[in-house]
């Protein structure tokens, strides 16, 4: 069985959004499985609430939904910790992007799907690949 991707919010907020046009790539990868951290879980919360406004009984189901796909979240702990804060120090990232590049190699998570850094970039192993990016088909 291959590794599993690393999904940040973004993606997962994208996979119940249907009228987004990232929609059908977010649900896409959601489906294929993956991992997802306490944290990405907290941010979704946090997203779906205020941004979206949707009522707390859809986020319930939305985080069941999410859980039964992926699994329970990964905890962060005192160890992701200091390992986000390493890789803040070293490459200038916000502390929440540095904790999800952490939690995903703890994971062993070789790709982290997110909008929120720069796509084909390698952080410590984890390569960051945002998923609603057209990419160019090679020629034939």
């Amino acid at each position: 069985m291959p590794p599993r991707a690393f999904l940040d919010t973004n993606v997962l907020i994208y996979a119940f959004l249907v009228t987004d046009p990232r929609h059908r790539a977010a649900k896409l990868l959601m489906s294929s499985g993956g991992v997802m951290s306490v944290q990405v879980a907290n941010e979704f919360v946090d997203v779906a609430r205020r941004k979206m406004r949707w009522d707390w009984d859809d986020v319930a189901a939305m985080l069941k939904a999410l859980r039964n796909l992926l699994g329970p979240p990964i905890p962060i702990t005192d160890q992701t910790h200091q390992a986000a804060l390493d890789i803040a120090r070293r490459h200038g990232f916000r502390i929440y992007d540095s904790l999800i590049i952490a939690a995903a190699r703890e994971a062993g998570c070789p790709v982290l799907y997110t909008e929120d850094l720069r796509d084909g970039q390698a952080v410590d192993g984890v390569l960051v690949r945002n998923p609603f990016l057209a990419r160019p088909t090679p020629e034939t």
